[in-house]
């Protein structure tokens, strides 16, 4: 408001405007106010209100001010405020177009002068120089004034000398002018004032951009022959300048180290050296031969950013020059070294050009070769880009298409010398023993990888004969090898001009089981897709015919396998072997007749099943023979079963149910012990089909595997195997995954190699701490010792001394070998022992991941099977399983597992909407199960593993209870129907189940260390109001009765909660509803008067529960005018406040005045009383705190008097004058302190004896300390 103010006044004060003009418009003010607002929003909106008012208005002295106000802003303080004026000022000069914008400029310069204005100022004014002109460009009529064009260039010219504060910001507005204005105003009028600066180009980047942009903008001003004369060329890339621009272009790189950016200058040069025609020249000596022989730092970084940003401008054959260049090569350096934590990473911004430049490119030939000059950049045979680079979904068909051409030519013939291989200083250095072989590996691995991750990436464009092909490719030669070239099958054509190793052909089989899971979930391509858009539900894993993947690559293994002359196997299938997979061929073909007549999810269920089985033929032959004959009996029986079902239904026909259920079951879980996901999703899928037939037995094949009991006999289930090649136990899905973390694999082999010898010294020193934390030495290792010194007579004795130096040369050769055979021995039998940990620990955790998989089957079961009465022998397995896993250890592969069981029993299990309806004659058998449960409850130790317990007790009894038939609830009138739904309990032996619980209440009551909690009791009340009624009257003594304080007020909790449900009220409606409030009445007067006088918490809990249930209840008789005499509890609660005492506000008086408030008593208001201040005061000065004892008080001093004697009377004599000399302390706060003691005499000034005078009173004593610290310093002054 003061600047607003002091603006105007001086404004007022000139003669030629009247005073008092703008100070009647409040809101035209208000607008450049909001102008410095800091939000933008607000700043936008004041220009556009500020000119629609100008316009309205149309005053002269109005817009007048407007500019004075927007030209003294432009400099402002706040740095938020300058745009919004520049903003506002170019705004309003391009609505009003009569106004000159020379008038404009000479304000600008006038106002913010850099030769007048105060030093402190000059940022200030330099900005609000710098947003004038842009305020001027900003509305668009620089090109109609030549004369405001050249002010402009010229004041910006002077600008740029203080780059200290503006740095390059008048360059590029001049760049920005000579965008807007035409050829002539350029050629007539700015040309001779930049040519110093045109002249000067390669000194700066900013003056190299400018002569950029001119040339761009104004060629035929420019021409050769000028330029010659400004810069001695007429050209400005060759050879005589590239030193030149190799400097400025280093100056560009170190001014955006911190931005991160490629400088428009830079790319500006590329495009001018294209159109020269002197690409070669500029990237071959300024780029390679002078940037990249800087240090790695910024000046590389420019350079690989260059590349990047001009992917899009190079011709098909400059692309593959460059991405086979040095530029390349020094960026696959850096992508390798900078994988170390904390280092700068360019790959990110690397990725975001080439995708760029893919998703914008439309010629699939430059597309290819920028794919193929990535690829080829490997450190040792291993690309630097990642096998799932994502770029690759913009390709165009076929780029693609050429694309995986190449990869697969390079798998067969990889050519080392071709690729742009590098290796880092420290491979250099490690290089000697590392043979090609190793790096083509690396090569064939990435690029099966890169094979798989195409498939696998749903965004890429891929047609399905690609899909295939691929699939074909890796099936092949993982499996087969060429023996003669045959047309019908290409794979045979491609010879390998290095043979495949096993350890290329395991990745090969690891990536083709990845490809089937990935084919397996692969949506129908978008082609196929459009004619399938009918369909609701989307088909997943088959082709546009409606033919499964799996089942192409099936009938291309046939192909194979009939084709001896021209394939061979790796693994050649024996007769029996052989037999098993035509007979699987058969039992699909089968299937798929069947399937046509009537299509069903059985039949789709076993054709996956059979194809999965016979393609896991080829790696696991022996393993899955059986389980591939099994497999064939149980689905010709099942369907022979399903046959004879539709004809006849006899029991003698289900009779052979049990066999091929129980068998099929057997063979899922064999099958879920191969570490494949694939195999462990099909199975989950033909579980899910044959739910309806499984049996008890079958039930109970899956449940001993899951039995914790059982886990020795179980074992076997799992086939553990110790070589060097077996996969970690916890990454089962490992052959379903392609092989990621590309870079760090190709990247970190030269740090693994550095450290391999470091790691091993600390695993051996590791080892030997191990040994020793173990435990006593082994004593048979003890005595093997003595007896190995002893035959060398080197053992020492008391009589002979110790010494070996009798022992001669010979001897101590021996004892050196026997110490060494001994120590080895030793080590052995350590690493054995170790080995032998390891296999248990391998095999538990392969155990355990096992029983995951199999409660797939479970969880199936339960959701599929959920009114079924087998589902009733899942309670108590999983309960056992929760409660071992409650007390195991606490490794995270156990404790996914237990959450897993709990997620099953309690939330698809006991919350299932669906459960068994028909018992039956299992009645006794389900009461005996509760007895159980109820019993074991009680007797366990954790409330959390009795939670689920009791839950499962809840659930027996909802299956006893059923739900009412349809037909009694026809016949019965509405409110009959409600009343009989409340007592209904279908089979439930109502008095020995509430004997039951009321036994558990009791236990829970009485026991000072109880499992149970409150809140299961509560959900039993809920959920079954019957049993509610029958242990109310136990839940009421317990209030009184109850072990613990606690147990009562949870009592009165129970009650509480049951006297509040609606469906309680309506079985015990009556005089039984009346008995139950006098009990309840008569039990919480009994408990009230137990309370004595105490500060307890627990009993303060108790009786707040306690007052919660008086509330209601007194509430409630009250309300329904109940025969209940209150006046006993009445009495006891008005007792109450002298027993405990009530805090200031809290629950306990807030409960206890709302339960009086129902007999007519209210809480007494307290009247708030003011503290008396005067006695506060009285009561300060006897404080002692703070004050020093008179033994450590400093003694006054004889000093030299250096003032009136006179001065020491009146300090005491004058109680007055402290009064008046404390208000002259206040006022004179630049005096300095004096200390407290014998200092008033030394001083003469009698206003600093004041100070000295007031120390004495009590309450200024506090101060005394920090000036007797100053007393030295005072008596110097002086």
């Amino acid at each position: 408001m003061s600047v607003e103010m002091v603006e105007v006044s001086v404004k007022a004060a000139e003669p030629v405007r009247p005073a008092g003009i703008l100070q009647q418009n409040r809101v035209f003010l208000d607008f450049f106010w909001d102008l410095a607002k800091p939000d933008q929003e607000v700043r936008l909106k004041a220009v556009e209100d500020l000119i629609q008012y100008l316009k309205t208005n149309n005053k002269a002295d109005e817009l007048d001010y407007t500019f004075k106000r927007l030209v003294d802003g432009l400099a402002h303080t706040r740095e938020t405020a300058r745009p919004g004026f520049s903003l506002a000022l170019g705004q309003v000069l391009s609505a009003f177009e009569d106004v000159s914008l020379q008038s404009i400029l000479n304000r600008i310069k006038e106002k913010h002068n850099l030769q007048t204005v105060k030093k402190k100022l000059v940022r200030n004014a330099l900005f609000g120089n710098l947003f004038g002109v842009l305020a001027l460009h900003q509305s668009s009529r620089l090109s109609k004034e030549p004369q405001v064009v050249l002010g402009c260039v010229q004041l910006l010219q002077s600008l740029s000398q203080q780059r200290q504060h503006l740095k390059d910001l008048p360059t590029k507005t001049m760049m920005d002018i000579l965008n807007e204005i035409p050829e002539e105003v350029f050629e007539e009028v700015l040309f001779s004032a930049l040519k110093t600066d045109l002249a000067s180009a390669f000194s700066t980047p900013e003056q190299l951009q400018l002569l950029l942009v001119a040339l761009q903008r104004f060629p035929q001003t420019l021409k050769p022959k000028k330029l010659k004369k400004l810069l001695g060329s007429s050209t400005i890339i060759n050879a005589d300048n590239i030193p030149k621009l190799t400097e400025v272009l280093k100056m560009a790189a170190r001014s955006v180290k911190k931005e991160c950016v490629l400088p428009a200058v830079v790319l500006d040069l590329l495009k001018l050296s294209l159109k020269e025609d002197s690409f070669q020249l500029f990237w071959n000596n300024a780029i390679i031969n002078g940037m990249l022989k800087e240090q790695p730092g910024p000046a590389h970084y420019l350079s690989f950013r260059l590349l990047g940003s001009a992917l899009p401008l190079l011709s098909e054959a400059q692309l593959k020059e460059v991405l086979s260049g040095e530029v390349m090569m020094h960026y696959g350096e850096h992508v390798v070294s900078a994988q170390k934590p904390d280092r700068f990473k360019l790959a990110p911004e690397m990725d975001t050009y080439v995708s760029d430049f893919l998703q914008g490119c439309q010629d699939s030939d430059k597309q290819l070769a920028v794919m193929v000059g990535f690829s080829s950049l490997t450190n040792q045979g291993y690309p630097v880009v990642p096998s799932v680079w994502r770029v690759v979904q913009h390709l165009q068909p076929a780029a693609l298409r050429h694309y995986v051409d190449w990869l697969k030519k390079t798998f067969l013939q990889p050519q080392l010398d071709k690729l742009l291989d590098f290796s880092t200083r420290k491979q250099k250095g490690n290089q000697e023993g590392r043979e090609e072989k190793e790096n083509i590996f690396r090569l064939r691995k990435w690029i099966v990888a890169r094979l798989a991750s195409i498939i696998d990436n749903h965004q890429v464009k891929r047609q399905e004969d690609l899909i295939m092909d691929v699939a074909r490719f890796v099936f092949f030669h993982a499996f087969f090898s060429a023996k003669k070239a045959w047309a019908d099958i290409p794979e045979t054509e491609g010879k390998l001009s290095v043979p495949l190793d096993d350890k290329t052909r395991g990745v090969l089989v690891n990536s083709f089981f990845g490809l089937l899971l990935s084919m397996h979930h692969l949506p129908l391509t978008d082609d196929s897709a459009e004619g399938s858009a009918v369909n609701q539900k989307r088909a997943l894993g088959v082709t546009a015919d409606g033919t499964m993947w799996i089942y192409h690559l099936v009938q291309y293994a046939q192909v194979l396998l009939n084709q001896p002359k021209h394939v061979q196997s790796s693994q050649p299938f024996s007769p029996e072997q052989r037999q098993a997979w035509d007979s699987m061929l058969e039992s699909v073909a089968n299937l798929k007749k069947k399937a046509k007549k009537g299509a069903s999810a059985e039949s789709g269920a076993f054709q996956q099943l059979f194809l999965l089985v016979g393609m896991h033929l080829f790696k696991a032959p022996e393993e899955l023979l059986d389980i591939m004959k099994d497999l064939q009996s149980c689905v010709d029986k099942a369907l022979e079963k399903k046959a004879k079902k539709k004809k006849k239904k006899q029991a003698t026909e289900q009779e052979e149910e049990p066999e091929w259920v129980e068998v099929m079951v057997d063979i899922l879980l064999s099958l879920l012990s191969q570490p494949s996901r694939h195999i462990r999703q099909v199975c989950k899928t033909v579980f899910t089909s044959i739910c309806p037939n499984v049996t008890a037995a079958a039930l109970t094949a899956i449940l001993d595997v899951l039995d914790p009991e059982k886990d020795d006999e179980e074992d076997s289930a799992v086939v553990v195997t110790d070589d060097n090649k077996s996969k970690k136990p916890n990454e089962e899905d490992d052959e379903d995954e392609e092989m990621e973390d590309d870079e760090s694999d190709g990247s970190d082999d030269e740090e693994d190699e550095d450290d391999d010898d470091e790691d091993d010294d600390d695993d051996a020193m590791e080892e030997e701490e191990e040994d020793v934390e173990e435990g006593e030495v082994d004593q048979n290792f003890r005595l093997e010792l003595m007896k190995v010194l002893q035959q060398q007579n080197a053992l020492a004795t008391e009589e002979d001394g110790s010494s070996d130096e009798d022992l001669d040369d010979e001897a101590m050769m021996e004892l050196d070998k026997g110490l060494s055979a001994l120590f080895s021995e030793q080590k052995k039998k350590n690493q054995a022992k170790k080995d032998e940990k390891t296999k248990l620990q391998k095999e538990k955790t392969l155990v355990r991941d096992f029983k995951i998989k199999v409660l797939d089957l479970v969880e199936v079961f339960v959701a599929r099977q959920a009114g079924s009465p087998l589902v009733l022998g899942l309670v108590e397995p999983l309960l056992t399983i929760i409660d071992k896993g409650m007390s195991s250890d606490t490794h995270q592969q156990e404790q996914d597992f237990l959450r897993r069981a709990a997620d099953i029993f309690r939330n698809q299990l006991c919350r299932s909407k669906v459960y068994c309806r028909t018992v039956g004659d299992r009645q006794g058998e389900l009461h005996d199960l509760l007895d159980k449960l109820m019993t074991k409850t009680q007797k366990l130790s954790d409330s959390s593993v009795c939670l689920y317990y009791f839950s499962a007790s809840l659930y027996v009894v909802k299956v006893l209870r059923g739900a009412p038939t349809a037909d009694t609830k026809e016949e019965q009138t509405a409110g009959k129907a409600a009343a009989n739904d409340l007592r209904f309990m279908g089979n439930v032996d109502v008095d020995r189940v509430s004997a039951v619980f009321r036994e558990a209440l009791g236990s829970f009551m009485s026991k000072r260390k109880s499992p149970l909690t409150a809140q299961m009791f509560t959900d039993l009340f809920n959920r079954f109001p019957v049993l509610c009624v029958n242990l109310l009257d136990a839940a009421v003594q317990h209030i009184t009765s109850g072990i613990r304080v606690h147990q009562q007020g949870q009592a009165c909790v129970l009650v509480l909660r049951a006297m509040q449900s609606r469906e309680v009220q309506q079985l015990l409606s009556g005089a039984r509803w009346t008995e139950l409030c006098v009990k309840v009445t008569g039990q919480l007067a009994a408990s009230l008067q137990q309370v004595s006088q105490t500060e307890s918490k627990v009993v303060k809990e108790k009786v707040v529960k306690t007052l919660e249930l008086c509330q209601f209840l007194v509430k409630h008789v009250n309300q329904q005018k109940l025969s209940v005499d209150l006046e006993p509890l009445q009495r006891v609660l008005q007792s109450l406040p002298s027993v405990i005492t009530f805090n200031k506000t809290g629950k306990l008086e807030d409960t206890y005045w709302a339960v009086m408030k129902h007999f007519g008593v209210m809480k007494p208001k307290v009247e708030k009383t003011k503290p008396d201040m005067e006695a506060n005061q009285q009561q300060v000065p006897k404080k002692k705190k703070g004050f020093l004892p008179e033994t450590k008080k400093r003694k006054k001093r004889n000093k030299p008097v250096l003032e009136p004697a006179g001065g020491n009377s009146t300090s005491t004599a004058r109680p007055g004058a402290d009064k008046r000399q404390a208000k002259k302390k206040n006022d004179n706060k630049t005096k300095q302190k004096r200390p407290a003691d014998g200092a008033a005499a030394s001083q003469p000034n009698p206003a600093k004896k004041s100070k000295t005078q007031s120390v004495s009173k009590p309450a200024k004593k506090k101060n005394k300390k920090p000036k007797q610290k100053k007393e030295g310093g005072g008596q110097m002054d002086i």
